[in-house]
C-alpha cells in the first residue's frame, strides 16, 4: 500500500522506504564502479611507471636487492647515452620506423581500400572466389612466406632498403576484409547520386566514399601504423645493415649472450613508445568510431 500527497507536486512514496534502499544500491554500485576503474588504471600505468622509473636508473638500481620508488638521483645521462652510442644508431632507428610505418600505413590504405571497395561494390561473376581466395591468406602464418619473400625481395636488389621492408606488407587480407565489411554497409543512395552526376566507381570511390568514411580510415591508418611500427622479424631478416634498422632491431642489439645493457633498454622503449602514444592520443576518437562501424560485432 502506498501514500499519495495531494496537491500540486504530487509524488508517491514507495512503502518501506524502498526507494532509500534502491538510492542506496545505486550509490554503492556507482562506488563499487569507481573502486575497481580505480584500480584498473593503477594497475595499467604500473608497467609505465616501472619503464620510466628503470629508463633513469642505474644497471645496479635496477637488478639490486632493495627497492626504491625512484632512484635517489635520475640518470639523465642514460639519453645521451642512447642516442651517442656508435654501435647501435637508434636516432636512424626512429627515423626509419617513422618512414615505415607512414608509408605502410598510406599504402596499405591505398590498395586494401580499393579492394575491398571492388569486392564489395563492383559486379563479378567471379569476386566471390576473389574474396575467399583473400581469406585464405588469413589462414598462412606470416613465417611461412618469409622465405620466398626473402628470395623475392633479394633477387629485386631490396635487402636494407626502405622498398624491402615497405612494399612486402602494402597488402594485408585482414584489412582488405574490413575495408569489404565496411563498403558493403555504406549507403547505396550516396554512390547512386554520385552516378547520377556522371561519376564511374573512381569516382564514386574518391570523391563521395572516401570524403564520407574518414573516421573508418583513421581507425584503420592508427592499427596499420601501430604494427608497422611495432613489427620486428621481417625488418630483422631485411635490415642486415645497422643503417637499416628499424627501431625495434635496435632494441634487441641491447642484449646479447654476453651482456645485457638493461639501463639502455628501458631508456630505449620509453623513447620507442612515445610515437605510439601520440597517435593513439590524438585518433582515439577516431578509432573508437571507425571500430564500431566495421559491422563486425562479437
Amino acid at each position: 500500500m502506498t501514500t499519495v500527497i495531494k496537491g500540486h507536486g504530487a509524488s508517491v512514496v514507495p512503502p518501506n522506504g524502498r526507494g532509500r534502499r534502491r538510492d542506496r544500491r545505486g550509490v554503492l554500485g556507482n562506488t563499487g564502479l569507481y573502486l575497481a576503474t580505480g584500480i584498473a588504471t593503477l594497475l595499467f600505468l604500473v608497467p609505465f611507471y616501472l619503464l620510466v622509473r628503470n629508463a633513469l636508473s642505474t644497471d645496479a638500481e635496477i637488478t639490486g636487492e632493495s627497492w626504491k620508488f625512484f632512484p635517489t638521483h635520475l640518470q639523465w645521462g642514460n639519453v645521451g647515452e642512447l642516442f651517442g652510442d656508435s654501435t647501435v644508431p637508434f636516432a636512424r632507428s626512429l627515423w626509419n620506423s617513422a618512414v615505415v610505418g607512414v608509408l605502410h600505413t598510406l599504402g596499405t590504405l591505398l590498395v586494401c581500400s580499393l579492394a575491398g571497395y571492388g569486392l564489395a561494390r563492383i559486379p563479378y561473376r567471379h569476386a566471390d572466389k576473389i574474396f575467399y581466395a583473400v581469406l585464405v591468406t588469413l589462414m598462412v602464418p606470416a613465417a611461412v612466406t618469409f622465405v620466398p619473400s626473402f628470395v623475392l625481395v633479394s633477387s629485386l636488389g631490396w635487402v636494407d632498403s626502405l622498398r624491402g621492408l615497405v612494399v612486402p606488407g602494402l597488402f594485408s587480407g585482414f584489412t582488405c576484409f574490413l575495408f569489404r565489411q565496411y563498403f558493403l554497409g555504406f549507403p547505396k543512395e550516396l554512390e547512386e547520386a554520385a552516378r547520377v552526376d556522371g561519376l564511374g566507381y573512381w569516382g564514386a570511390y574518391w570523391r563521395v566514399v572516401v570524403p564520407n568514411s574518414l573516421n573508418f580510415f583513421a581507425a584503420i591508418a592508427t592499427i596499420t601504423f601501430i604494427s608497422g611500427w611495432n613489427a620486428f622479424l621481417w625488418p630483422l631478416v631485411i635490415g642486415q645493415d645497422p643503417q637499416a634498422w628499424t627501431v625495434q632491431v635496435a632494441l634487441s642489439s641491447y642484449m646479447t649472450n654476453q651482456t645485457v645493457n638493461f639501463h639502455l633498454i628501458f631508456m630505449a622503449t620509453a623513447v620507442s613508445i612515445l610515437p605510439l602514444v601520440f597517435v593513439f592520443l590524438f585518433l582515439q576518437r577516431w578509432l573508437v568510431q571507425g571500430i564500431a562501424q566495421t559491422g563486425i560485432k562479437g
